[in-house]
């Protein structure tokens, strides 16, 4: 008899064949077969996206439902619940979310650092308050779940939407294509979300997205999911793109990708994304890690992300960051060609000394030093539609 047990099956998400129709090279990435790219490649994906509509397959993440377990008839008063019993393993501000937003947080441990980053939606209408949408990360998502299960057991039960395809459509021209199919999310803004009736199904959309463009992020029922993504490569202004450019993408915009530039032992205040630090969970100091994170954010935190632009040769992941003289003093976490400035980017961590903007550093690519230097983040601008 064979001792080692069997290895867990490669899963694939409901849109898998129009993939595979498309041409997709696949990978395996957080146990599913995903596309990386197409016929066009990444560099080519990665432009479509940003002058043009960019569709792609999240479908791999972590969507999931927080319902209290005893709601009333005071719809305020179910929110403050639910938002209470989530608020014990986040600092952001859930009780205070309006109807209809949605927030980034985290998932902190007792040391304050990052379990996970996690988008948060309050519901619009007035019968599902007391309602949480969660999405968390594809590779983080059972620890996570399991996580918010045991602590919230009782108050809250978490309810893993499995049934549920993820699709994004990113890119200047994104809002044009989708609304051409689904008019009601014109009324969008950044981070604002909405449940609508399209083709006889329900779709939650928000207006959000991993690129730093405008776009959608829709959650579909499985059967569906392929339907909707047909209809929306039926526009001449969409292309299909893999996780390479989601990538590149990303990294552009200056987005933190968990597992590389947030681990468990990076903070918030590290990884520079103190605006999703509620003011009024700090004052409180009711949240996990909280000592750590009200230290750092008085007395400054013993390093911190930084935005690289690079001579020469990518700086890949793990490539040490030295300085001018040589002694190294971090390393790069995530790395590689931007295909819009047309040059090697980098987001790394190092002391607070050699984070001011236009400080010299060295990237050792390969064994050999190369010039960086420090520069604002995001590398290529936001383009979020915002409210007025």
């Amino acid at each position: 008899m064979n001792s080692q047990s069997s290895p867990e099956p490669i899963l694939r998400t409901p849109l898998y064949d129009a993939h595979a129709a498309a041409g997709a090279r696949f990978v395996s990435f957080a146990g599913y077969e995903m596309p990386v790219q197409y016929k066009d490649g990444v560099l080519a994906e990665h432009r479509w996206t940003r002058e043009h509509a960019g569709l792609f397959d999240v479908s791999h993440m972590g969507p999931a439902l927080l319902t209290l377990d005893h709601p009333t008839d005071d719809p305020e008063a179910n929110h403050l619940a639910v938002a209470s019993a989530l608020e014990r393993l986040i600092p952001g501000d859930i009780a205070g979310l309006k109807r209809g937003r949605q927030r980034y947080t985290f998932l902190l441990n007792e040391a304050g650092g990052v379990l996970d980053d996690i988008m948060v939606q309050r519901p619009e209408p007035g019968d599902k308050q007391g309602r949480l949408f969660l999405v968390v990360n594809a590779g983080t998502k059972t620890n996570d779940f399991a996580l918010i299960e045991q602590t919230l057991a009782g108050t809250a039960k978490l309810t893993p939407l499995i049934d549920q395809a993820l699709i994004a459509l990113q890119g200047p021209e994104a809002a044009a294509a989708f609304t051409a199919l689904v008019p009601e999310a014109s009324e969008l803004m950044f981070m604002q979300g909405r449940r609508i009736v399209w083709d006889g199904g329900v779709l939650l959309v928000t207006r959000s997205g991993y690129t730093g463009e405008d776009g959608f992020e829709i959650m579909v029922d499985d059967e569906a999911a392929p339907v909707l993504w047909d209809r929306l490569m039926r526009d001449d202004r969409v292309k299909p793109i893999g996780l390479g450019a989601r990538d590149s993408l990303r990294l552009e915009a200056g987005l933190p990708l968990y597992g590389h530039d947030l681990d468990e032992t990076v903070s918030p205040v590290e990884a520079g994304l103190t605006f999703a630090l509620s003011k009024r969970r700090l004052a409180a100091e009711d949240f996990p890690g909280a000592a750590r994170i009200t230290r750092e954010l008085a007395e400054g935190p013993g390093r911190v992300r930084v935005a690289l632009k690079v001579a020469g040769a990518p700086a890949r992941e793990g490539a040490e960051i030295a300085t001018p003289d040589g002694a190294v003093i971090g390393r790069v976490t995530s790395g590689g060609p931007s295909p819009t400035l047309s040059r090697p980017i980098a987001l790394a961590f190092v002391p607070p000394a050699f984070a001011a903007l236009g400080t010299p550093l060295q990237a050792i690519v390969r064994g050999k030093p190369q010039a960086a230097e420090v520069v604002a983040l995001p590398f290529v601008p936001h383009r979020y539609v915002r409210q007025p």
